[in-house]
C-alpha cells in the first residue's frame, strides 16, 4: 500500500507563488513516476506535470509550461510542485499521483487526497 499526503495548498494574488509538497510512505518505490493533478470544481481531473525516477525527465502540460517546476527528493520520499505567476484559472485541488502511467492520458494507480490552491484576482 503506498500513502501520499500532500500539503502547502492555500489562497494566494494572482501573480504570487505557492510550493506544493507531497509526503509519500508505505510500499512507494524510487522508479515510480509521479505527478500532479488538478481537479477545478465542475471540471474533470487533469494532467499538470510528471517527473521520472531520477528527476532528469519532466512533463507539463501546455497550461503550466514555464511557470511550474516539478522536482523529488527520493532520499526523503517526497514530491514537490512550485507555482509561479498563479492565475485565477489555477485555483483547484491539486492532487499528487505515484506510479502514473500513460494510456489515452496520463493516470496514477496511488492518489493522495489533495490540496486546495485558490488563486484571487
Amino acid at each position: 500500500q503506498v500513502q501520499l499526503v500532500e500539503s502547502g495548498g492555500g489562497l494566494v494574488q494572482a501573480g504570487g507563488s505557492l510550493r506544493l509538497s507531497c509526503a509519500a510512505s508505505g510500499r512507494i518505490s524510487s522508479s515510480y513516476v509521479m505527478g500532479w493533478f488538478r481537479q477545478a470544481p465542475g471540471k474533470e481531473r487533469e494532467f499538470v506535470a510528471r517527473i521520472n525516477w531520477s528527476g532528469g525527465s519532466t512533463y507539463y502540460a501546455d497550461f503550466v509550461k514555464g511557470r511550474f517546476t516539478i522536482s523529488r527528493d527520493n532520499a526523503k520520499k517526497m514530491l514537490y510542485l512550485r507555482m509561479n505567476s498563479l492565475k485565477p484559472e489555477d485555483t483547484a485541488l491539486y492532487y499528487c499521483g505515484a506510479d502514473l502511467k500513460y494510456g489515452s492520458s496520463w493516470y496514477a494507480d496511488y492518489w493522495g487526497q489533495g490540496a486546495q490552491v485558490t488563486v484571487s484576482s
